[in-house]
């Protein structure tokens, strides 16, 4: 199957006939690896949850500002938050909880064929993607070991970013790429995809710096080796 296309499931989770796939494995596949974001790490990073705190709280402090400014008066002041702090405390919970389910209801897949993709939290949808249509791989790690895996897909092969996301590598809109976002132990996990890759292809994987990693690798934001096909 092609990477651009995909499944569109109907069913529930419970009703797959293995956890993340819409078809159980052939005899002939192996299941690698499978796990799911870690959703502290995807409020933070896919849906900005810091940043929307920090600036809910300077909204806050700057209505308290205003008003003290107006009536000259600390009490009159703190008397405006409330209103605004339990919007902001709706808003960032509706925002945690986006995060929460989106991480609950995704499963990524390496088997030793592909990369599968079970996401989506009302319709669910899996993409299927061989490693031959993989034409490289990041790997971008926080200080926790969490990370991101961006798949880098070969033409013609498409997936449009708003099917992917939050799955998707930010700002690849002309040529979106598929990400295993949040991904704990991602460095392990990368390992397990350019070894799969490798068999797969029949082209080895060795390790090179970020800046050679032009051809399928995984390719660390943080100054690390990558690993790079050749």
């Amino acid at each position: 199957m092609k990477a651009h296309r995909h499944t569109v499931g109907g069913h529930e989770h419970e009703f797959e006939p293995q956890r993340g796939l819409p078809e159980a494995l052939p005899g002939d596949e192996k299941l690698l690896w499978q796990g799911s974001p870690d959703w502290r790490m995807l409020a933070r990073r896919a849906f900005h949850l810091r940043k929307l705190t920090l600036y809910f709280a300077v909204m806050v402090l700057l209505r308290a500002g205003f008003v003290y400014s107006d009536t000259a008066s600390i009490t009159a002041a703190l008397r405006a938050t409330p209103g605004p702090l339990a919007l902001a405390a709706i808003a960032l919970g509706l925002v945690a909880l986006m995060a929460w389910l989106s991480a609950r209801s995704s499963v990524y897949t390496l088997t030793d064929k592909r990369v599968v993709m079970r996401i989506g939290i009302v319709l669910t949808l899996t993409f299927n993607i061989p490693y031959r249509r993989i034409a490289a791989a990041g790997l971008h790690l926080d200080a926790q070991g969490t990370g991101d895996l961006p798949l880098s897909l070969l033409p013609p092969d498409h997936i449009a970013y708003l099917h992917l996301w939050p799955h998707a590598r930010p700002w690849r809109l002309s040529r979106p790429e598929p990400m295993l976002r949040s991904v704990p132990e991602a460095a392990a996990v990368a390992r397990v995809l350019a070894e799969a890759w490798s068999q797969a292809t029949g082209r080895a994987a060795e390790p090179r710096q970020a800046a050679e990693a032009a051809r399928p690798s995984t390719t660390p934001a943080n100054g690390q080796p990558a690993l790079a096909g050749h």
